[in-house]
Formats: structure tokens, sequence, C-alpha cells
């Protein structure tokens, strides 16, 4: 410890003028030191106030700098050094050290600054501001060859990637090229992992996703799937893992998605096609997972639907109807929801028999299956009477959708069920669809859904209430009175925020009910003819005139 004190007294004498040979002893004193008890030696060095002295022995650039940099890099593995290092203004000399040519001092300097940003955000925005990022990306293309160089910049990136504000300054670099051609290298399976770590944050930007891919990514990939889907070591199925996830991450954005699509012939397309028949698990998910992401725009449904892959995602669901694989069941049915979106590919996927499948998952438990399964049907029966009747008719579908629509743990499957029940009305038009969500008890969430936050759903509600009103009150009144159907429409004529088309269909509801005398009574109990009457002056025409033919109903049957 005398020898330390000594040296850390002679360095913090020292400037870079002094003689090398004296600073060089004093930083291997300080090396040894700090490899023999590093937090007891980082104290020290900071109670002695040596860090001042870093930025004057960093800026000379001989050949002690790597030293410098070294026990700067060691020193910030400790916590509480990290601010202390910040604070002697340590990060600007470093930064600057970057752009040297001399391999060990870029090594020391990049760990330095890594250990004194680590786990700080604010720090590594900092140094992203500094233009780090360019120069990083032009180390690893000159340095390429220099495994722990490599390894330093591809740490490095992983950290900074991270932040959202670095995504503009990799994307202006050639950063893809360099991690592409650096993969293509690698055979081991960690040198691997590295550069997939860096891979998935930078694949979350659609800018660098279509560079990646121009890059040749994609076939990598590929690759790796080819090389590990039969293997059965940890290091095989993760890599697979890993290749298929990044390569569905890569489809989420439009255009290198359509680049890979490539009018529905790409071999890209065709190769993740084949994955769905696959008796592999995880090639199973990212099949459908791609296909859910190819099937983003209506051109490309319209391609899929036509050439049969429907047929697949319902030969995939059936493998994974008893005790199957949750996450393959939801990713089948997102992609059979987004196929189902364009008009002309309803009723052909009805025809080939979507709904009779997903309808096998109803005794699902697990939300994310039941809100996915939800969705499906809503947009296959959207605009299709015959399949709306069909399914609003059918009590088990019905009675379990009246049992989700009170799923409060879950928003997302209690408010595709109200829709769903909804739809089977508004699209079916029908009397024995009105009877059997009447009876299964369907009308109270419609009425909880008229007062939804969301307009939509309002609206949905309520043109569903309007036909149950118009074609099997009597079967509803009971209903329609217990819920306190009336009251619920005054609130939302009354109310200022309401939407035209929420006070029109609200409108449509009155006229509807005045046929029933425990409602007529109310509508009367609430002078409804007095809020009518105001709304004859609405700003909507729509609202203006409909409100007037209510007032004339409501005064006709007073």
């Amino acid at each position: 410890m005398d020898n330390l004190s000594e040296a850390l007294k002679k360095l913090k004498l020292s400037s870079a003028d002094s003689a090398t040979d004296s600073i060089e002893g004093c930083l291997d004193c300080l090396l040894k030191a700090l490899a023999h008890n590093n937090v007891e030696t980082s104290g020290k060095i900071q109670e002695m106030g040596v860090l001042s002295v870093m930025p004057s022995l960093l800026s000379a650039q001989n050949s002690s700098t790597a030293k410098v940099a070294n026990i700067i890099a060691e020193v910030a593995k400790n916590e509480f050094m990290r601010s202390p290092c910040v604070e002697a203004g340590l990060i600007p000399p470093l930064v600057q050290l970057l752009n040297c040519e001399d391999q060990e001092i870029l090594l020391q300097t990049g760990r330095a600054l890594g250990n004194i940003c680590y786990d700080s955000h604010s720090l590594q925005a900092q140094l992203i501001t500094m233009g780090v990022i360019p120069t990083l990306v032009k180390l690893l293309g000159v340095h390429s060859q220099n495994t722990a160089l490599t390894e330093m910049c591809l740490i490095a990136f992983g950290n900074l990637a991270e932040l959202e504000s670095s995504k503009e300054q990799f994307a202006s670099t050639n950063i893809a090229e360099e991690l592409v051609r650096l993969f293509r290298k690698q055979v081991e399976h960690d040198k691997k992992e590295m550069i997939f770590e860096v891979l998935a944050p930078l694949a979350e930007n659609d800018v660098i996703k279509l560079q990646l891919v121009e890059a040749g990514l994609v076939e990598c990939l590929l690759e790796v799937v080819d090389q590990t889907v039969d293997g059965d070591r940890e290091e095989d199925v993760a890599q697979l893992k890993t290749s298929s996830d990044l390569m569905v991450l890569l489809l989420l954005g439009d255009e290198s998605m359509q680049k890979l699509f490539e009018g529905g012939k790409g071999s890209v397309f065709q190769r993740v096609l084949s994955w769905v028949p696959s008796n592999n698990h995880q090639l199973q998910l990212a099949g459908a997972l791609a296909i859910a992401n190819f099937a983003r725009n209506d051109g490309n449904c319209i391609h899929m639907v036509d050439t049969g892959i429907v047929q697949k995602l319902l030969e995939l669901l059936d493998r994974h109807v008893d005790e199957g694989n949750v996450t393959v069941q939801h990713a089948a049915l997102s992609a059979l929801r987004n196929l189902a979106i364009p008009v002309v590919n309803k009723s052909k996927m009805l025809s080939a028999g979507v709904s009779d499948v997903v309808l096998k998952f109803l005794k699902s438990e697990m939300p994310p299956v039941q809100f996915k399964l939800l969705g499906t049907l809503r947009m296959l029966i959207d605009t299709q009477a015959d399949a709306a009747q069909q399914l609003g008719t059918n009590a088990k579908l019905v009675e379990r959708l009246v049992e989700w629509c009170e799923a409060k743990d879950h928003a997302g499957v209690m408010g595709e069920s109200n829709r769903l029940l909804s739809a089977l009305i508004r699209h079916s038009k029908s009397k024995d669809v009105v009877r059997t969500v009447t009876q299964g008890g369907g009308v109270k969430h419609l009425v909880t859904m008229a007062t939804s936050e969301h307009m939509i759903m309002q609206n949905e509600a309520l043109v569903a209430l309007g036909v149950i009103a118009a074609l099997d009150l009597d079967c509803a009144e009971k209903d329609f009175v217990g819920f306190n159907v009336v009251q619920v429409l005054h609130k939302l004529l009354t109310d200022e925020r309401s939407a035209p088309e929420i006070k029109f269909n609200s409108m449509i509801i009155i006229c509807s009910v005045m046929g029933s005398e425990p409602l007529h009574k109310e509508v009367q109990s609430l002078a409804f003819i007095d809020v009518v009457s105001g709304l004859r002056s609405h700003e909507n025409k729509t609202v203006a005139h409909q409100a007037s033919l209510t007032e004339q109903r409501l005064t006709a049957q007073s």
C-alpha cells in the first residue's frame, strides 16, 4: 500500500510533460494494485484526487495512453467511481481517443467509456450527441480482424441501440452491411449471439429494417434456421428461436415486408410459408406470425387467400386444439383475422370452414387466444348476413360471449366480446339472433356498452339495441326496463359531448320503444319531448331531421 500511495503522489504531481518512464512505473503500480483489490485501490485513487490529472495524461497520446485508459476502465467497474470519472472530465478526451489508430488504445478507451456509462441512459445519450456511433461503426469496419475490438464495438452498440435517440444515427451509417458481413464470418454460437443482441434493438427501426434486408440479413437467418431446425442442443434451440423471431421483426416494417413479399412470389415468402406445416413449434409460430405480418394490406391478403394459405393455417390450428401451444394458437388466429379484413376474402374464408375451426377454441381459458378468436369472428361476419345468422343462433357461442363480457380483468377480451355480440345482431338483422342474444342475457352488456368511453363501441351498441327494439321488442321489453335503456338514452341525448351519430341512433331507439307500455311511460316521465325539441336546431342536419320526426312521433303518442 505504501508503494501505491507513493505512486499516486507522483502521478498527482505529474503532467503530460513529465518523463514517460516515471509515469509508466506509477501506472504499472496502479494496475497491479487494481488487479489485487479493485475497490480499495479505486477508493484511494479518488481520495487522493488523481482522477483530475487523467484528462491531460489522455490528451498526451503517447506510450502510456493505453495504460491510463485501462486504469480508468478498471476504476469505472465500481459504481461509486462513475460519477467522479464524469466530474473529472474524462469523457471528452476518451471520446477523442476513439479517432486514433492504435488498437490497444482503442480497446482500453472503449472499455473505459463503456464502464463509465454503464447503465446510465443520460451518459449514453451524451455519447450519442458527441458522435460516437459513426466513429464506432467505422472502427468495426477497419478493425474487423481484431476480435477484442470487434467485441468491444458490439457491446457498445448493444447498449446504445436501446436508446431511441441512437436509431437515427445508426441509420445514417453502414451498420447494417458491417453487422451482416460480420455475422457471415461467425461460426461460434456466442459470437453470433452477440451480434443478435445488437440486431434485435436496431431492427425495431423501420429504416434499419430495410437496410438489413438489403444487406442480406434474411438469407443469413434462413441459413441459421436450416442449420439448427433439427438440432437438439440448447444452443441450436436458442439460435433457431432468435433467427426466426428476428425474421418476423423485419417483416413489421412496411417497406421491408413488401420487399420480401415480392408480389407473393418472393423466395423468402415461400420459405416462411413452408414453416407452417413444420413439426417444430418455434417454426410454426414464426410462420404464422410472418403470415400475419405479410397480411397488412388488402393486396397481400387477397393474394394469400387465393393461393391456399388459409388451409395451411386451419390445419395448423387443428393440430393445436387439444392441449396445444398457446403462442401458436394466438399467432395463427392473428393471421386469420388479418386475412379476413378485405371484403372479398370473407366469403371465401367462411366457405373454407374458418369459423368452424375457430369455434373449437371457445373452450380456451387463455385471454390472448380468446381475444384473437373474437376478433377473427368479428372480421369474418362483417357484412356477411348468413354467417352472422348462423353464429348468432349458436347458443353456446352467445353463452360464452356473455360470460366474457364480464371479464373485467381482461379489458381486451371484454371489449371484443361486446363488439362481437353487437355485430351478430347488426349484420344478421335476424329475429332469431335477437332472441338468442336476449335469452342468453346479452342485452345487459349492450346497454353497458352504449355508455362506453369509445364512440365506435357506443354506436355499435346503439345500432344493435335499435335492431332488437325494431325486430322483437316483446322479447326484450323486460331487459330494456330492467337495465334502464330509456334513462341511458336520455343521458346520451342531453350530453353535449355525444357525437351526432350517438344522438341520431338514440332517437331511433326512442321511436321503436314507444310501442311498449312500460317503456312509453318512462319516455313520458323523463320529458323526452323537450329534449328532442331542443335538437331540432342541431348543427348536424341528419340529427335535426331525426329530432323533428321523433318529436312528431312522441307528440302523436302522448
